[in-house]
C-alpha cells in the first residue's frame, strides 16, 4: 500500500458524537421539572386532593346536605372523621364536595383566563401601533378598577352561585396573562421563523396562531398555573365573606365561615377548611415555582 496513505483514526470521530440523545423543549423542561422536589409534592398532592374529591363522596354514606340533629357539633370519630357541623351533617364530605366546588372553579377560571389573555394580548402585540395603544389602555382602565366592587355588584345581580362567582373572577383576571402574552409577542414577531412564514404567504392569523403563541407559552403557563391558587382563594374569600357559594352547597370558604360562630367550642369545624385550603395553595405554588424553573430556557443544562 502507498505510504501516502493511511487509514483515517476512528478515535477522532468520537468527539462529534452527541453524549445523550437529544429530546424536546418539553421532555427537557419535564425533566427539569421532576427534579424539583417541592414541585413533585405539590403535584402528588393536588393529584391526591383531586382524587379524593372525585371518589370520595362515592365511598361515604352520608350526604353534604344530609342533617343529622343526633349527631349535632360532634368531634371526629371513626363515624365521623371530621367531625359533624352545627346540623349533625358530616365534615369529611362536605369538605371533599368543597373540594370538588373550589377546584373546579379555579380550573374553570383559569383556563377562561388563559384563552381571553392570550388572544386579547397576542392581537395587541402582534398588530401593534393604535390597536396596541388601545387594547392596553383598556387593560390599564380594568387593573384600577377594584375588584371587589364589581364582584358585590355582581352577586348583587346575578345572587351567589357558581356562574356569578365564575363571571366575577375572570372579568379582569386575564389581564395578567394579556400583558405577558402581549410582551412575548412583541419580542417573536420580528424573529427570522415569523417573517418567513409571512413570505411564504401566510395570513396574520396563521403566523400568530401557529408560529408566535406556542413560542410564547413557557411564561403563559406559569402565569395561569398562578391563576389557579388565587381564584381559589379568591373564592374562598368571597364565600368566608357570605357573597360566595350559596347554602346547602359548600365549598371550603363557605365551610369556615360556618365554623366562625363555634370557634371556640368547635374549633375542628374551622381546622379541616382551612388546612385543605392552605395545602391546596401551597401544593400550587410549588408547582408553579417548579414550571417556572423548568421552562426557563436561560436554567437549562
Amino acid at each position: 500500500m502507498d505510504n501516502r496513505f493511511a487509514p483515517l483514526d476512528t478515535s477522532a470521530l468520537s468527539a462529534d458524537e452527541i453524549s445523550r440523545p437529544s429530546v424536546s423543549y418539553w421532555q427537557d423542561a419535564w425533566r427539569r421539572f421532576r427534579r424539583d422536589k417541592l414541585a413533585m409534592f405539590g403535584l402528588v398532592v393536588i393529584v391526591i386532593i383531586s382524587l379524593f374529591a372525585i371518589f370520595g363522596p362515592m365511598a361515604c354514606p352520608y350526604g353534604y346536605d344530609e342533617a343529622d340533629f343526633f349527631h349535632i357539633g360532634e368531634w371526629p370519630s371513626r363515624e365521623h372523621w371530621f367531625g359533624t357541623d352545627a346540623l349533625g351533617r358530616d365534615l369529611y364530605v362536605r369538605v371533599l364536595y368543597g373540594a370538588r366546588i373550589s377546584l373546579s372553579i379555579g380550573v374553570v377560571a383559569a383556563l377562561v383566563n388563559m384563552v381571553i389573555g392570550i388572544l386579547y394580548g397576542g392581537i395587541a402585540g402582534y398588530f401593534g401601533g393604535a390597536v396596541d395603544n388601545i387594547m392596553m389602555r383598556i387593560v390599564d382602565i380594568l387593573i384600577a378598577l377594584p375588584s371587589l366592587l364589581y364582584t358585590i355588584l355582581i352577586m348583587m345581580l346575578l345572587g351567589t352561585n357558581i356562574r356569578s362567582i365564575l363571571i366575577a373572577l375572570c372579568l379582569s383576571s386575564w389581564v395578567g396573562t394579556a400583558r405577558i402574552t402581549r410582551s412575548q409577542v412583541v419580542s417573536l414577531k420580528h424573529q427570522e421563523y415569523a417573517l418567513a412564514a409571512k413570505l411564504a404567504g401566510a395570513s396574520d392569523f396563521e403566523i400568530l396562531i401557529r408560529h408566535l403563541l406556542p413560542n410564547a407559552m413557557g411564561p403563559i403557563i406559569v402565569s395561569v398555573m398562578f391563576l389557579i391558587p388565587s381564584a381559589i382563594f379568591s373564592e374562598a374569600f368571597l364565600s368566608f365573606l357570605g357573597i360566595g357559594i350559596a347554602k346547602p352547597m359548600a365549598s371550603w370558604g363557605s365551610l369556615a365561615n360556618d365554623a366562625i360562630e363555634k370557634l371556640t367550642s368547635a374549633p375542628y369545624q374551622m381546622f379541616f377548611p382551612i388546612a385543605a385550603i392552605s395545602l391546596t395553595m401551597f401544593s400550587l405554588n410549588f408547582i408553579g415555582d417548579g414550571l417556572r424553573d423548568a421552562l426557563d430556557p436561560k436554567l437549562k443544562k
